[in-house]
């Protein structure tokens, strides 16, 4: 997974590697959490002073280990763990900053890398670099948030990858010769590319839910979750097409078909599967991001360094400048022409919008397509500035953790934002709905052979406290073997009847997503107990 420059002198083995950076990992988020500090920011600093242990100082991150192994699982996570109501609702301001907003970025910085010396071609790869936001790094801050700023936060870092990485493609092919520049062709080649990929992603979505009505192993569910983010990204890719829009596009579609796709057994493994995976990969890329930093100082050779800190600070200022004017003038602007009364209902004060103009860390992404950049054009000549874009793009990502991410938390608590409590209300409407279902239903039930009426009537007055005080299910009693066997098919039908209705609440738009994974990690913990308890009776003699 990872190479070395001089593995013979540095004599260290890729599997050592792993296991310095996972202890670093480990460490460092402890450290981190115990003393209230920005995780990515010490991970990074960790990442760093490895990067500086002669034995480690070689190692190299290649741009394919994080485009391929950790990108698409990173993102694939967030979309299936993102609100895609929330993302309906707020789309044009979503569209707006993951789109045209990185455009706008790039051209910012790309305008100041000419000045500084970069050539139009070169200068326009370092906006293109540095344009997206990372949605880990936005994760790992952004909390205490209401919910529609981190939904329009994490949907804004997950799509404007795919446009980051579609100009980038353009722009290399520019600066390396292999396109000769015209904006009639790089306008349709950035379409096609942002289009293709979406399309790809909905393809492999459909196959995956066609697929998963058809499989019932714990074990193989299991491991198709781990395949499809790279079943979606590999064929995008092969194509040309955008892998990030591939991935993003398929994790949001099969957030809405997985809730009556998927049993409550494999959805808790494979959650916790994702939980861990998700936090190894994102405090591994912060620990190789530090890293590289050591050989980026090493790799300066076009300029003097003074110039090459100097230009990169400039360039975090202009990243971290375009992001405030943006804010505050283009969604001003739209209100001029847009006014519209449900779009009056979504407006934002200034203080509201500064955690939206402050969110704007930069991470692993914007490192992995720096170190993409060729070595030499198509002729065979040196890309002249490459050097000088990878040093550029480390001190973006360092100044904005630094900037933006420690002080972030400051500018949540200044920004005087309203309780969130729509959440709490949609669960409390979620509970209440569900348990009139369950007992509308168990009326019905109680002519059963097997449903013994005094289990009927216990369950019964259980729903009605239940709806009556919103509390979790009541401690069980002992029962004789028909007893319980009933009981459990009762409370079978019941949480069946449940998860029907909360999803019925989702679909209508009533409740969020958000609530209904909340909602929805109760009833599969019920249902796993009735599965063990089940599985426990049929093994007695």
């Amino acid at each position: 997974m990872l190479r070395t420059s001089w593995a013979e002198v540095a004599s260290v083995r890729g599997l050592e590697i792993v296991v310095v950076v996972l202890t670093a990992v480990l460490v460092l988020t402890w450290v981190a959490r115990r003393l209230r500090l920005s995780e990515p920011l010490l991970l990074v600093a960790g990442g760093c002073a490895i990067g500086f242990v002669p034995a480690l100082g070689s190692v190299e991150l290649p741009s394919d280990v994080v485009l391929l192994l950790f990108l698409p699982a990173l993102l694939y996570w967030e979309s299936l763990s993102t609100s895609l109501r929330e993302i309906r609702t707020n789309i044009r301001t979503i569209f707006m900053l993951s789109t045209v907003l990185v455009l706008a970025t790039a051209a910012a910085v790309a305008s100041v890398g000419n000045a500084l010396g970069l050539s139009w071609a070169m200068a326009l790869v370092l906006g293109a670099v540095v344009a997206p936001t990372d949605a880990t790094a936005v994760a790992a801050v952004a909390k205490g948030l209401p919910r529609r700023t981190v939904t329009i936060l994490r949907a804004e870092s997950l799509v404007n990858d795919g446009t980051a990485l579609a100009l980038f493609a353009v722009a290399v092919g520019i600066a390396t010769g292999a396109h000769p520049f015209g904006w009639g062709s790089a306008v349709l080649r950035f379409a096609v590319g942002y289009v293709g990929g979406v399309a790809v992603g909905l393809a492999v979505a459909a196959l995956v839910v066609v697929v998963r009505g058809r499989v019932r192993d714990r074990q193989v569910e299991t491991a198709l979750s781990l395949l499809t983010p790279f079943a979606a990204y590999l064929p995008a890719e092969a194509l040309n097409l955008s892998g990030v829009l591939a991935v993003v596009a398929c994790g949001l579609v099969l957030s809405q078909a997985g809730p009556r796709l998927i049993p409550a057994g494999t959805r808790i493994r494979t959650e916790a599967f994702w939980e861990t995976t998700t936090f190894v990969l994102n405090g591994a890329l912060f620990v190789l991001v530090g890293m590289q930093v050591p050989g980026a100082v090493r790799g300066i050779a076009s300029v003097r360094p003074v110039e090459a800190l100097l230009g990169a600070l400039a360039t975090g200022g202009v990243v971290m400048a375009t992001r405030l004017v943006w804010t505050y003038t283009v969604p001003y602007l739209i209100r001029l022409i847009d006014r519209r009364a449900v779009q009056r209902t979504l407006r934002m004060g200034a203080r509201e919008r500064m955690p939206h103009a402050w969110g704007g860390m930069r991470g692993a992404v914007s490192l992995a397509a720096a170190l993409a950049v060729p070595m030499t054009a198509v002729d065979g000549s040196p890309l002249r500035g490459r050097d000088a874009v990878v040093f550029a793009t480390v001190v973006v990502i360092i100044v904005t953790l630094l900037v933006q991410g420690q002080t972030l938390p400051h500018v949540i608590r200044w920004a005087r934002l309203a309780p969130d409590t729509s959440v709490a209300d949609e669960e409390l409407l979620a509970r209440r709905e569900m348990t009139d279902a369950a007992l509308h239903a168990l009326e019905g039930a109680t002519d059963r052979p097997s449903a013994h009426a005094e289990v009927a009537e216990s369950l019964r007055q259980e729903l009605l406290a239940q709806r009556d005080a919103l509390c979790d299910d009541s401690v069980g009693r002992s029962s004789p073997r028909a007893v319980l066997r009933a009981d459990r098919e009762l409370r079978r039908l019941v949480v069946g009847v449940k998860r029907t209705t909360v999803v019925r609440l989702r679909d209508s738009g009533r409740i969020d997503d958000i609530v209904l994974r909340r909602v929805q990690a109760a009833l599969d913990a019920e249902e796993m107990r009735l599965d063990i308890a089940e599985a426990a009776s049929a093994r007695e003699p």
